[in-house]
């Protein structure tokens, strides 16, 4: 039932699309044609194809103008904007069009409204984007040594997807002394080479021989592909086989055992294979009563003794060997052996011990007599003459004593450390042909001396140590080797006694004098301590003992152990700082300055300062460095008259320790009159009585005298006061004086800090002096604005400070 009711909509939709395609083909315009070269660039334009159609670019988008795909990829679209017909993917014509001469794509262009279909034919232009590549990397060809010069072998072409004048058009072979090619051109056009035979091969000369075949195509640039040639000489049977000598004379001893060796002979043939395989023979020329004396094995050539050889019966075998290949048309060598049986020697020399000491003390003198020996030989003649000797290595001579007789000497120092034990080996050979030997092995053992003195691995220790270490902690292990033996290695480690301000140092160090183990025995701290410079010995238990000592060199290292210090400004009470500024205050003013001083070491010391809390984060600014506060704009009548600031001062330690000062602002009104107006009084009033004036007078002259003395006072103070004399040794101490445009301070610290302010000072642009303390290693630090003029502070303003970290302290 249901296909009863789909045939009817089939029918109108094939009707349908038969009108559609209908009237498109009314409307179908001529080919529009582009060329292009393959492997453009995503984006680039072909053309503007809306321009070329006629068509207007603002209708575009409205009449729904598209571009068919092809093979279900998407090469080329339409800028609906431009009217431009650009690149969408890169356009490879060796996978589009395979090998065809020509390649174009042609694609439909369908507008609406009315309907509207541009044929467009896209040629694609072939670049050379291929090189020449062949089937195999490596062609293999067997060539025999007996080939005749000229012959011709074909080798694979290259091949190169590219078209025309980009395809292949050359070969080019590597230099060879036997190789050639030859180009060669198919009735396609393509290329192809012949390999020539220009020499005739000799595999002896040169088994394999390795070639380059390149091909080069006809582009611009040309590109090229290679390939292995590698050929492979075959053998012929054109070499006969050689012995390594023509003629040979061994001698031979009488009585030689049954199947031993006698010579064993060695032909080589150049030819490979079968071709190279000997078969060994004796000729007609050699005797019966030779060949049943000795045998000859075909396959190795090796002689043996076939029958017992008798001096007295023959002295002299004389034989012919010959020397024959396997191949096909064998060839053969030859080569004359003589034999010459000589007297044997059956008689071996012998040797006695008749004396010897061990063990003997490693500081024995040299020339002295450690063993006696005596040799013999029955044998007569030369046979009976014997020669005994020892290695050259060992540190002994052999000396005679009288016949027959020798003594066995120390020739040279011995040392136990170097070799504790000799094995010496006295070897008796006689005189006979071939000569007999005989050989005994005695030890000798040596005694140890204590006559090495313990030597450390270094001779200067550096130890680091972290202060606030636990005592008895090990700081490190000092040990010494010593190579004697026994007592004499026994070491004992002390540490040499050195007074440091009235403390010895095994006060502060132990070491454990059986291993060497260095132990604390207090904690340290690098603030009062950073270094000790001590000596410890090694001394071995021999007798007389020996002993040797290293410098150690223990450094404190520092650990941020000490929170900052705030110094400035001065808190009398608490840690709340109050001031008083004026409203009317300028941006960039100088409300006040935070200095905070740390006794850690210079990198923990390294101070950073940040606002912990701002009660108007856009009305002041805490410069990280220098502690700076300062307005950054004018007050207005919406702030607060109070204002409330939390700095924190943090060095640079790990973990970090901060100390925080509060400074509570409050804003005053400026109401300052003229002169004038202050001393403006009507003239119609009698202001000033007799007792008036009288009283005028007399303030006006004590407060003359009084500017007297305040001035007088100040000279005398200037030409006395001297930075060695006028202020008492202290350990750190500091004195601010700041108002609200100018904080200027002056600091007796240690250099660490002294660092930190001139880091701080010169950012804000200050002069910075440093000035010695001659009473201890302290200096003085002022800080003085870069002006030439004077400054003018209000009393109001003006506070002093001094801190001091000793016991007794002095206010200014």
């Amino acid at each position: 039932m249901d296909s009863f009711v789909r045939a009817p909509n089939q029918i109108l939709r094939y009707v349908w699309m038969c009108l559609i395609l209908s009237e498109s083909l009314k409307h179908v315009s001529t080919v529009t044609h582009y060329s292009i070269p393959e492997e453009m660039e995503e984006g680039s334009v072909v053309a503007n194809l809306a321009a070329d159609l006629g068509l207007d670019v603002q209708t575009l988008n409205r009449r729904k103008m598209r571009l068919d795909t092809i093979a279900s990829k998407k090469y080329l679209d339409i800028n609906k904007e431009t009217g431009e017909l650009y690149v969408v993917q890169k356009i490879d014509r060796e996978h589009i069009c395979n090998s065809k001469l020509t390649c174009f794509l042609k694609l439909d262009a369908t507008i609406e409204n009315p309907v509207r279909m541009f044929n467009i034919e896209i040629e694609i232009i072939d670049i050379n984007d291929n090189a020449p590549h062949f089937r195999r990397d490596t062609m293999h060809l067997d060539i025999s040594e007996s080939t005749s010069a000229g012959e011709r072998f074909s080798l694979n072409n290259a091949f190169d997807p590219d078209f025309g004048s980009n395809s292949v058009k050359s070969y080019y072979l590597s230099d060879s002394g036997h190789f050639s090619i030859e180009i060669q051109t198919g009735r396609d056009g393509s290329k192809f080479a012949d390999l020539i035979l220009t020499k005739a091969l000799d595999r002896e000369e040169q088994a394999v021989h390795n070639l380059i075949l390149t091909a080069v195509d006809g582009g611009v640039p040309a590109r090229s592909g290679t390939a292995s040639i590698i050929v492979r000489v075959l053998d012929t049977n054109d070499n006969a086989p050689q012995f390594d000598k023509d003629n040979y004379t061994i001698n031979l001893t009488e009585n030689a055992p049954t199947g031993s060796l006698v010579v064993k002979l060695n032909a080589t043939d150049k030819d490979e294979g079968s071709n190279s395989d000997i078969l060994y023979s004796y000729s007609l020329y050699t005797s019966e009563k030779t060949q049943q004396t000795f045998s000859l094995n075909p396959d190795s050539g090796e002689i043996r003794v076939k029958e017992m050889i008798n001096y007295e019966d023959f002295r002299i075998y004389d034989m012919e060997i010959i020397a024959t290949d396997k191949g096909s048309n064998s060839l053969s060598g030859k080569c004359k052996v003589k034999i010459l049986v000589t007297d044997m020697n059956d008689n071996h020399p012998e040797i006695s011990i008749k004396s010897f000491t061990s063990p003997v003390k490693e500081d024995i003198a040299v020339n002295t007599v450690i063993a006696v020996v005596s040799v013999s030989d029955k044998d007569s003649g030369e046979n009976g003459q014997v020669d005994i000797h020892i290695s050259d290595d060992l540190p002994f001579a052999l000396k005679e004593s009288s016949d027959n007789y020798y003594e066995l000497l120390v020739s040279e120092p011995l040392d136990r450390e170097k070799v504790p034990e000799y094995d010496i080996t006295i070897t008796v050979t006689d005189r006979g042909n071939p000569p007999l030997s005989d050989n005994e092995t005695i030890t000798l053992e040596l005694l140890d001396i204590n006559d090495n003195v313990p030597q450390f691995p270094q001779t200067f220790y550096t130890i680091p140590v972290m202060e606030n270490n636990a005592p008895g902690a090990l700081l490190s292990s000092l040990t010494a080797i010593d190579p004697d033996l026994h007592e004499n290695q026994y070491l004992v480690y002390f540490i040499i006694e050195k007074e440091i301000v009235n403390t010895s140092m095994s006060m502060l160090f132990s070491i454990n004098p059986e291993n060497g183990n260095l132990y604390a025995l207090k904690t340290f701290d690098y603030e009062i301590e950073k270094e000790f410079l001590f000596h410890i010995e090694a001394r071995d238990s021999g007798v007389p003992p020996l002993s040797s000592n290293v410098t150690v060199h223990i450094i404190i290292m520092d650990q941020n152990d000490n929170t900052p210090l705030i110094v400035s400004p001065w808190r009398a009470h608490g840690s709340v700082v109050e001031e008083k500024i004026p409203r009317s205050t300028d941006k960039g003013t100088l409300i006040a300055k935070v200095i905070a001083i740390d006794s850690d070491s210079v990198h923990n010391s390294r101070i950073t300062y940040q606002f912990l809390h701002n009660t108007d984060a856009t009305l002041f600014s805490l410069d990280q460095y220098n502690g700076e506060i300062r307005t950054m704009r004018m007050f207005s009548y919406r702030d607060s008259r109070h204002q409330q600031l939390v700095v924190i001062a943090k060095d640079n330690g790990e973990p970090a320790l901060s100390a925080t000062v509060t400074i509570k602002l409050s804003t005053v009104e400026t109401a300052l009159k003229t002169y004038a107006d202050m001393t403006e009084v009507p003239l119609g009033y009698d202001i000033f009585s007799d007792l008036n004036l009288y009283l005028v007078i007399g303030l006006g002259s004590v407060s003359f005298l009084l500017l007297i003395t305040i001035l007088v006072t100040i000279v005398l103070k200037c030409q006395k006061t001297k930075p060695s004399k006028a202020a008492p040794p202290c350990r750190n101490s500091v004195i601010s004086e700041r108002n609200s445009t100018i904080a200027d301070s002056t600091l007796v610290s240690n250099d660490a800090y002294w660092y930190s302010l001139f880091l701080a000072e010169t950012r804000k642009g200050k002069l910075v002096v440093r000035q010695p303390v001659p009473k201890g290693a302290r200096y003085v630090v002022s800080s003085l604005p870069r002006s030439t003029g004077l400054t003018e502070t209000s009393d109001s303003a003006a506070s002093t400070l001094q801190a001091s970290t000793t016991t007794s302290s002095s206010s200014t």
